[in-house]
């Protein structure tokens, strides 16, 4: 997922941009209005600050919205009910106001992408390797046909996990997509229902620790593979 982040303040950037990558997302940051329009590579969304050095920011939204439909999330100090009315009516698909935090915008960009690419439901049981499949619609697991007994929590982190095999997942990005995005308390919990999967699927699956980044999911992991 790539992200143009267009703010000139190095600060704000830096720290958006930082928490961008932890979470997953390619970033592209540049700091005028007249750069942002000259990006030619794709991106999925833009981030885009309304005080730039030299056009408003508005503008930018503006020309944005004619070249196409890629989601704008509009961050600015100007915290007046007029900018915000007349981002949104040219186009913005949100607006967050400095100071905020990582976690909301994080938040807000995802909220904005389930808007604009609303997931399509698969219509019966998925497979994942040989042994696996998972009922999202029914919320049930089989492990070699054979309905499998989970919790709550170890069904969501099961699901989460499998819509990338082979994906490298941040803690961060587990706890906000599994618990809550609010999450701030330890992340033992999270160790606790991985240890609960690996001795349900033991030989379907393995959960890879990645010390000090988070979990990868592997299916039909050979019979060494001890993770």
């Amino acid at each position: 997922m790539r992200v143009l982040l267009v703010e000139d303040d190095e600060p704000v950037a830096e720290s958006l941009r930082r928490g961008l990558l932890r979470y997953g997302f390619e970033v592209e940051w540049v700091t005028t209005g007249t750069a942002a329009l000259g990006v030619g590579t794709p991106y999925d969304l833009v981030l885009l600050d309304l005080g730039l050095p030299d056009t408003d920011g508005l503008d930018v939204c503006r020309a944005l919205r004619r070249r196409g439909d890629v989601p704008i999330i509009v961050i600015s100090a100007r915290s007046d009910e007029t900018d915000r009315v007349v981002g949104l009516e040219i186009g913005a698909d949100d607006y967050v106001s400095k100071p905020f935090g990582v976690r909301e915008v994080i938040a807000r960009i995802r909220a904005v992408l389930r808007r604009a690419r609303p997931a399509v439901e698969p219509q019966g049981p998925q497979a994942y390797g040989a042994r696996l499949t998972i009922d999202r619609k029914a919320a049930r697991v089989r492990l070699d046909g054979a309905e499998v007994a989970l919790t709550p929590k170890e069904y969501d982190l099961l699901a989460f996990l499998t819509e990338e095999p082979g994906a490298l997942m941040s803690r961060e990005q587990i706890m906000e997509a599994v618990w809550d995005a609010n999450w701030f308390g330890p992340t033992k919990t999270l160790d606790v229902h991985v240890a609960a999967l690996r001795r349900k699927f033991a030989g379907a699956v393995a959960i890879e620790t990645v010390r000090g980044v988070g979990f990868r999911l592997v299916l039909d992991p050979a019979p060494a593979d001890s993770a």
